[in-house]
Formats: structure tokens, sequence, C-alpha cells
């Protein structure tokens, strides 16, 4: 069979406006979220709603999230007699602020994805330590296998759950204000003003052993 190129859109995934800006095909699906560092992971702990920002990883089709085996959250996912914890997760970037010759048509134009579904915690060694590879190499690719992996304490410590990518959207404004024809001539600046990331010169750590090299990935950020 055949694999889709694109995640079915449903109730929870289609927006109630701008539905022009929806867009459901893996790759902008995963192009949006590969370039987030941080997540914001919503469910319901007794009765009431919580959002909590966390880092994430991506392999393929799944999303991984990581947290101290006392973690709420993570707790909540591995619970019997029902695993599984019911979350929404975000990734949000921020391209522009949109500045319109009315108060009104002020906006700002974004990436976002937001994926529902059932997060299960990750109990099988193999995929743990695929997951954490995964978070660390979000951070800056190439990392993890630069770095010293997890000794058995620290993952004793570490819990992780997986969120498949089956009910996910992407939605994207880009473009300048949509004034009123009749504000144009209004004596008022309007247009877009570019938001991006920007990266400084590395700091090296104050123990950093004499001689060690700068990774070549760190420079070309």
């Amino acid at each position: 069979m055949a694999r889709a190129e694109a995640y079915e859109p449903t109730e929870r995934t289609t927006p109630t406006r701008a539905r022009d800006r929806a867009a459901y095909d893996h790759d902008t699906v995963h192009a949006i979220l590969d370039a987030g560092y941080v997540c914001h992971l919503g469910f319901v702990r007794d009765g009431s709603p919580v959002v909590l920002p966390t880092l994430y990883g991506r392999v393929g089709d799944r999303l991984y999230l990581h947290g101290s085996t006392g973690s709420r959250p993570l707790r909540m996912a591995g619970a019997a007699p029902d695993p599984g914890l019911e979350v929404c997760v975000t990734v949000t970037h921020v391209d522009g602020l949109v500045l319109a010759k009315s108060a009104f048509h002020h906006s700002i134009n974004y990436r976002c994805v937001v994926v529902h579904g059932t997060a299960h915690q990750v109990t099988d060694a193999e995929e743990k330590t695929t997951a954490l590879d995964a978070l660390v190499d979000h951070v800056l690719p190439g990392r993890a296998a630069d770095s010293r992996p997890g000794n058995a304490k620290e993952l004793a410590a570490t819990s992780v759950i997986r969120l498949d990518l089956r009910e996910a959207s992407a939605k994207i404004r880009t473009g300048g204000p949509n004034d009123e024809p009749e504000d144009l001539a209004l004596p008022y600046w309007s247009g877009v003003l570019p938001v991006a990331p920007a990266y400084g010169a590395p700091i090296p750590s104050e123990d950093l052993a004499p001689g060690t090299p700068e990774p070549a990935y760190l420079s070309a950020r």
C-alpha cells in the first residue's frame, strides 16, 4: 500500500476561519516541526486544562517528548488500566509583525502545527535511545553523536512519550496587511516587520579542556 503524503483533515484540525491557510501535506507539517525548538503540550489534569512548554524531537511520523519520571503528564501517559494520554501539541514560529492602517487589521505572519492524539510512554529500550538521540539532534543536528549518551542512572530518571502524527495540520500566514480600501489614504505607515532567529558566537564553557576543537555544526548555524 502506498504511503499517504498528507494527513487526513478532521474536525479538530480544520480551522473555523481562514481555511485557505491550512495545509496537511507531510512536507509542510514536518518542515515546521523540524524548524522549532519548543512545543506546547496540552492535556487535562484533574478536570482542568494544562499547557506545558517542552523540547521535542521527530522521527518520521512520530513526535517524542521527554521529562523526569516524576512528571505528571509522562506518568499519566503510561498509567494503567487505560494507558495513553489525550494531548494536543503545538509548535509556532513568528515570521513577521503585520502593521496595518487600522488597529483591527494588525496581525502576524506565522507558521504553526497542531497535533492531536494519544501519547504513550516509551518502554522499549531501543526506541527510547532513538527518541533521546532525536531530542538532542533536534536542538542541534549531529550533537547526539558528539556527546556522552545517558548512563543507566540518567535513563532510569528519564521518561519519554510518543505521539504518532496522524491527526496533524499546519496553518500559515504570509504577506502584508489586509487594509480596507477606504483606509489606504490614511497617513499611517503600513507593512511588515520581519522577525527571524539570530544565533550569536559560541561561548565555550569555563571548564572546557584546552585544545578542544569547536564543532563545525556550531558555525553552520
